[in-house]
């Protein structure tokens, strides 16, 4: 019964993890008109480090005691990349936001499939499979599709561009 209850609790985490998701890009797309896409950056950390003093006033509450293990010296060098591209990743995702609509934004998150794929293959070594292939292959040409802003002048989307930055740098 215990193992139900934490997969409907992980079930409802998801579905709200999505939601979150979601409504990012419209309601960035609207501070964007107040400020620029660095200070805009520099807030969402702020509202992630906010949340995460929440959650670890929770666990010091309820005494929850974490089972990790800690970092070495040869997973430094994959740390501090990791902290560089997390801050790269959403500052392009915020100047593609304030280069092309909210809408174009939120179809262009689909690409995030295709550089997982393709991130999992190349670092750790996974197999894709042919159906993969085929959703990576029709994933990236409808992404290409929008990044052209006007087909008969086949004006490139600088939006679109950061955008899919965004999700190259694996965020």
């Amino acid at each position: 019964m215990e193992t139900e209850q934490k997969i409907k609790k992980g079930i409802s985490f998801a579905i709200l993890a999505a939601a979150l998701y979601a409504i990012n890009a419209p309601f960035s797309k609207i501070l964007l008109e107040f400020m620029p896409p660095t200070l805009m950056a520099g807030f969402l950390y702020v509202g992630a480090g906010v949340g995460m003093i929440f959650i670890a006033l929770i666990r010091k509450i309820k005494k929850y005691e974490a089972k990790e293990l800690k970092l070495t010296k040869s997973e430094l060098p994959y740390t501090i990349a990791m902290i560089v591209l997390d801050i790269a990743a959403p500052i392009c995702l915020l100047f593609g936001l304030n280069y092309t609509t909210a809408a174009n934004a939120s179809l262009l998150n689909n690409f995030e499939i295709v550089a997982t794929a393709i991130i999992a293959l190349m670092v750790f070594k996974e197999k894709i499979s042919t159906r993969l292939w085929f959703g990576i292959f029709f994933v990236t040409l409808s992404c290409g599709i929008l990044s052209f802003e006007d087909v008969s002048s086949l004006r490139f989307s600088y939006g679109s561009f950061f955008f899919t930055c965004r999700h190259l740098l694996g965020i």
